[in-house]
C-alpha cells in the first residue's frame, strides 16, 4: 500500500528550463551596459550550455562566461549574488502541479520533496512555487549533507515521514539520481520525461504530473 509520494524539484515539479531562460533574459537586461558586445541570445545559449541542466553551480558558469565573452567590470560574485537572490522570482511550475498535489492530499497521501542543491537556494525556489504547504517534508542535499543517488537520503525521508521505503513512490526526471537511486533504496519509482527526452516504455513514465494518481492505483 502506497502511503507517500516524494518528488524531485528541478525538471520534475519546477520547469527549470523555462524559469532559467526567463531569469537570464532579465539578468542580461540588468547588466546590459556591460554586455553590449554580446547578443542576448548568444549569452543565453552559452549560459545554458555551461549550466549543463543545473549540474554545474553558477560560480563556475559565470567565471567561464566572463572569460569566454571577455566581460569587463563584472565579477562572478556579482552575477552569482544576483542569481541566488533573484532566481526564485522566475520559478514556474509544470502544468497540473497544483491540481495533482491537491488530489493527492485529499486522498491522504503524505507528500515530500528531495532535491539536490544549495540551501537555502532550493528551499526558496520551493516556496516560490507555493508547494511547501502541501509538503510534510523537504530535504535539500546541502543541508542534509547527503545527496542523491546516495540511498541514505531516501531512507532518511521515509523515516521522517513515518513510512516504510516500500510504501513510497519517488517521482523524478533523472534516470540515475531519481529513478534508479530511489528504486535501489527500496522505493517504487516513476520517471518524469520532459519534452527533450524520449519516453522509456519499459519503466513507469509520465509526461504530465496529473498522470501520477492513475499510476499509484496500479500499486494499491
Amino acid at each position: 500500500m502506497i502511503k507517500a509520494i516524494l518528488f524531485d524539484l528541478d525538471g520534475t515539479i519546477l520547469d527549470r528550463e523555462t524559469s532559467l531562460k526567463n531569469f537570464i533574459d532579465v539578468q542580461y537586461d540588468k547588466f546590459s551596459n556591460y554586455l553590449k558586445h554580446i547578443e542576448k541570445i548568444t549569452f543565453k545559449n552559452k549560459f545554458i550550455e555551461l549550466d549543463q541542466n543545473g549540474y554545474v553551480w553558477k560560480d563556475k558558469v559565470y567565471t567561464q562566461l566572463i572569460d569566454y565573452f571577455n566581460i569587463s567590470h563584472l565579477t562572478p560574485n556579482i552575477f552569482l549574488n544576483d542569481y541566488t537572490t533573484n532566481f526564485w522570482k522566475h520559478c514556474l511550475p509544470y502544468p497540473n502541479l497544483y491540481k495533482t498535489l491537491k488530489l493527492l492530499t485529499e486522498n491522504n497521501y503524505k507528500l515530500a520533496i528531495i532535491t539536490n542543491g544549495k540551501f537555502p537556494f532550493q528551499y526558496n525556489n520551493i516556496k516560490a512555487l507555493k508547494v511547501d504547504k502541501y509538503m510534510e517534508l523537504i530535504l535539500v542535499s546541502e543541508k542534509e549533507e547527503v545527496k542523491k543517488p546516495n540511498p541514505l537520503i531516501f531512507e532518511r525521508a521515509a523515516k521522517k515521514l513515518g513510512v516504510k521505503l516500500n510504501e513510497c513512490i519517488f517521482v523524478g526526471d533523472s534516470l540515475e539520481n531519481d529513478y534508479k537511486a530511489s528504486k535501489s533504496a527500496g522505493m517504487y519509482a516513476i520517471y518524469k520525461s520532459n519534452k527533450n527526452q524520449n519516453s522509456i516504455n519499459i519503466i513507469p513514465t509520465i509526461k504530465d504530473l496529473f498522470e501520477i494518481p492513475c499510476i499509484i492505483n496500479n500499486y494499491n
